[in-house]
């Protein structure tokens, strides 16, 4: 049966690649603070980086925003994403960045809306509310969830850090028990994690926790993860496994087309290095 993941593998063979393109429309880098501006912004960073792409993950906030009209564009920009993978002959994944998660009937919902109504491929989720919270999301194998485990941002320890008493002796983060737990809640093979590359000693253990899962890693960049980390502590050993997400370093380049295609290049050329 198809799963999320086997159509993610499929398409990192034929891009020969693991940058996820972040379509993230700033406020700052818009000509205007329109749902359109918004729209035309991320179709042209489509355009450009879709050879590259092994995924595209839009942030549903920066669409929120502007209400009924952002909510527009963003169905524009996933159908865009689709019409270029028809004409490159290859599907391309859409994350759908949106961190949803709730109780089990508005879990349902937001599903809905994520893969139904928009035409998402995947969606970020929230597993604070534990396992019935997160199913939803689940139920069909085509779809994929990546599940927050240890983020990106400064404040990710004040929870994600803290220490869960797993037996009378042993200790461990929040983080991995939430690895753990992904494991045994993905017995449809869609669920992945996001690790921010800003931990790589996180990112690591997270790995060597979860050898097969799949990870989103954001943080590459303008946030200050350092790519080459990121990749030696969390690839599998198939030298696949992560999804090295970047937005800004590739949206405000000079050339967007350019730099994803550079992007690209260099993670293989790291994985390739990896394998002497």
């Amino acid at each position: 049966m198809e799963t999320f993941f086997s159509l993610l593998a499929r398409r990192v063979e034929e891009s020969n690649s693991l940058l996820c393109v972040g379509l993230d429309p700033h406020p700052a880098d818009l000509p205007a603070p329109t749902a359109e501006a918004a729209r035309t912004f991320c179709l042209n960073l489509v355009r450009q980086t879709a050879p590259y792409a092994a995924a595209f993950k839009p942030n549903a906030a920066f669409f929120e925003v502007f209400g009924a009209e952002g909510w527009t564009a963003l169905k524009d920009v996933i159908d865009a994403v689709h019409a270029e993978s028809a004409r490159l002959g290859s599907q391309i994944p859409v994350i759908l960045d949106a961190k949803r998660g709730d109780i089990a009937s508005t879990a349902e919902a937001y599903a809905r809306a994520a893969f139904e109504t928009l035409g998402a491929d995947a969606l970020t989720v929230n597993p604070y509310l534990g396992h019935d919270a997160v199913e939803p999301f689940l139920r069909d194998p085509r779809k994929g969830v990546f599940l927050l485990c240890k983020t990106s941002n400064p404040g990710a320890g004040d929870l994600q850090d803290l220490l869960v008493r797993e037996t009378s002796e042993v200790s461990t983060p929040l983080y991995l028990h939430v690895a753990k737990l992904a494991q045994t809640w993905n017995t449809r093979g869609n669920l992945g994690l996001v690790v921010g590359a800003t931990h790589p000693e996180a990112l690591a253990r997270l790995r060597l926790a979860a050898p097969d899962l799949w990870f989103l890693v954001p943080g590459v960049g303008a946030q200050g993860g350092d790519l080459e980390t990121a990749l030696r502590a969390g690839l599998r050993a198939d030298g696949k496994g992560l999804l090295i997400n970047v937005s800004r370093g590739i949206s405000r380049a000079e050339n967007p087309g350019q730099a994803a295609a550079e992007l690209r290049d260099q993670i293989l050329a790291l994985r390739r290095s990896y394998e002497h």
